[in-house]
């Protein structure tokens, strides 16, 4: 190894300007035989070209935007007669009372508050439109945008949380709409991309490939993971495959912050077809249900009872008088397959029971004391889900918020260990009044805040101590599960 310092001397300056020269002369011949082309221009020819995509898949997504109506605050309805009264003989503008009628005037309308952003595609030339659950749940009024800024107010004819799929319908005809695809036939490696309007950027396109599928995250559906950048406002928008095919909806991402951390999840469309299949015929989704309470099988479980491997789903236990009950189904036995489907993972049962017609009679195959047997099952329907007031804990004095709390309009309180797991969180406090600049933010009552300030928020009091150390003259970023979905918000400072 040679080690030069980077001097240079007068005979190394004329060696070099003679090697230089020759090279010079060797290098114009070359060029006057052959066409200049660029490493990267040769590279580029086995990159994906999506503009012929973009041009024929476009047209078809759509914005979403929601509303709600709010009406005037009580001042508004009082009387400005006795407004002006208080006003000359106190000095000060009448108190605050709700009651007072207002004499020969019409009662305030209500007002258009927006809600919330998201995207969606249209499914059928007469305006079916599908999107996901969460960005219609809720919403007054549901307003679709098409590319050529013609807008509509749309019906909701549906909507599935379990799946988080939604189907509205708008007044048009001979609309523009998107093809759909196989999910099944998807393969990792695959490249694909989104079209939406994230944070309200109408028609943004990313592009990625398919990280995984059939990743479970918890939900009810296996989902479609990959790395096209997914953020606020592109919920409900095609993942599309180079076919032109929709192949999923984009629903969730994996995020520490609340924004695109390079993981994003699509609901598989094959599945979300069959959804909003149902919700157009009937407005709403019918699954079947055994009534067992099930687990995964550890490895040690699965080799101490000659299972061989952990595959299967647990039964922890038996609803009394449900079908798996009649059907001879027991507390500790392995359910291995449905209908002669295998059954890899516990989550892989409901699932396969779900998609089940109610009335239906299939074969559940278990594992019981070393050997299988097979048993006869009737599916029954589903319960519909209960309101989140049912499965809350009892209404309790709502406590007074503190100063630190009260300074952006929250009070909230501690949440029960039932609620924890039902919500599969860790920790949180429930927001039990909203007011200015949190209820401006969108904050809920009955939100569960576990982070504010990207700070974990397990109780009251690491919220307090959380909320104590912030800047409240800059925005404040809170993150909060509301059912079974995760929302992040911003908490803005008043003026």
């Amino acid at each position: 190894m040679f080690i030069r310092k980077l001097d240079m001397s007068a005979t190394d300056w004329k060696s070099l300007r003679a090697l230089s020269a020759a090279f010079a002369f060797a290098l114009a011949g070359t060029l006057a035989l052959a066409p200049v082309q660029p490493a990267f221009a040769q590279a580029g020819r086995n990159l994906p070209d999506f503009a012929d995509l973009v041009d024929a898949v476009g047209p078809a997504v759509v914005g979403i935007r929601t509303l709600e109506h709010v009406r005037p605050g009580a001042q508004g309805d009082v009387d400005e007669e006795m407004q002006e009264f208080f006003r000359r003989f106190f000095g000060q503008p009448m108190p605050n009372v709700p009651n007072v009628p207002r004499r020969n005037r019409p009662q305030p309308q209500e007002e258009e508050h927006p809600r919330g952003l998201g995207s969606g595609f249209i499914v059928s030339a007469d305006g079916y439109v599908m999107t996901n659950a969460h960005v219609v749940e809720d919403a007054d009024e549901v307003v679709v945008t098409l590319t050529d800024k013609r807008e509509f107010k749309a019906k909701t004819i549906g909507f599935d949380k379990r799946t988080d799929v939604a189907l509205v319908k708008i007044e048009a005809t001979g609309l523009p709409f998107v093809k759909i695809g196989d999910s099944g036939k998807l393969r990792v490696g695959e490249w694909v991309l989104a079209i939406g309007s994230p944070f309200g950027l109408e028609s943004s396109v990313t592009a990625g490939i398919v990280s995984a599928k059939q990743r479970d995250t918890g939900d009810y559906l296996p989902l479609i993971q990959t790395d096209v950048a997914i953020n606020p406002g592109n919920s409900g928008g095609p993942l599309i495959n180079m076919r032109g095919e929709v192949i999923g909806i984009n629903s969730q991402i994996y995020s520490r912050s609340g924004g695109y951390m390079g993981i994003s999840f699509a609901i598989p469309i094959d599945e979300a077809i069959r959804v909003s299949d149902q919700l157009r015929t009937s407005g709403r989704v019918t699954r079947g249900r055994i009534g067992v309470a099930i687990d995964q099988v550890p490895r040690e479980v699965a080799e101490s009872i000659g299972l061989g491997r952990p595959m299967g789903a647990m039964v922890r236990s038996v609803e009394s008088g449900s079908p798996a009950d009649k059907a001879g189904i027991e507390a500790g036995d392995i359910i291995t397959k449905f209908n002669g489907n295998a059954i890899d993972r516990a989550t892989d049962l409901p699932r396969m029971v779900g998609g089940t017609k109610p009335g239906t009679k299939a074969t559940i195959t278990v594992f019981r004391k070393g050997s299988s047997r097979d048993l006869s099952v009737t599916v029954a329907e589903f319960e519909a889900e209960k309101p989140a007031a049912a499965v809350s804990a009892p209404k309790v004095e709502k406590p007074k918020a503190s100063p630190a709390a009260k300074s952006v309009g929250l009070s909230v309180s501690d949440i029960t260990d039932a609620q924890k797991k039902e919500l599969r969180i860790k920790g949180g406090v429930k927001v039990d009044a909203v007011v200015d600049s949190a209820a401006r933010a969108g904050i809920r009552e009955g939100d569960v805040i576990v982070q504010i300030g990207n700070v974990d928020v397990n109780t009251v009091r690491d919220f307090e101590a959380a909320l104590g150390k912030i800047d409240k003259t800059k925005p404040i970023p809170v993150l909060l599960r509301r059912g079974e979905l995760a929302t992040y918000l911003v908490i803005r400072p008043a003026h």
